[in-house]
């Protein structure tokens, strides 16, 4: 079974393209959402084997939904046209695709998250 992968970010292009190389990778989109609010909704309902998440969400850092994927253990990585030292200390050390980037790029990405923490029952 596939890796399930919940997709934060707002330009619905860069949603489907991911949509169509994931797939190839290994992986399958489990869902989507465009915004901090939708993706800490979806958070509710989905337990995802990992995200990717753009940083810049109309506006709205994603920071929030990077705290829950942290808390839950879920690894993840930003995707974005930001420099690593945008990322706040709490995340410093994560993982970021800079923006644009084609599927070698997130492949590598995607090869350097750590682990999911175990789930607890």
């Amino acid at each position: 079974m596939n890796r399930q992968v919940l997709i934060v970010e707002d330009e619905s292009l860069l949603v489907m393209v991911l949509e169509d190389i994931l797939p190839e990778l290994g992986y399958d989109v489990c869902a989507s959402a465009g915004s901090v609010s939708s993706a800490l909704h979806v958070l509710q309902s989905q337990d995802p084997d990992l995200a990717i998440l753009d940083i810049n969400l109309g506006g709205h850092r994603s920071f929030p939904v990077a705290d829950v994927l942290r808390e839950r253990g879920i690894p993840f990585l930003f995707a974005s046209g930001y420099t690593q030292s945008i990322l706040p200390e709490r995340h410093a050390e994560a993982v970021l695709v800079a923006k644009p980037y084609g599927r070698s790029e997130l492949e590598d990405a995607l090869a350097r998250l750590p682990p999911r923490r175990p789930r607890h029952s």
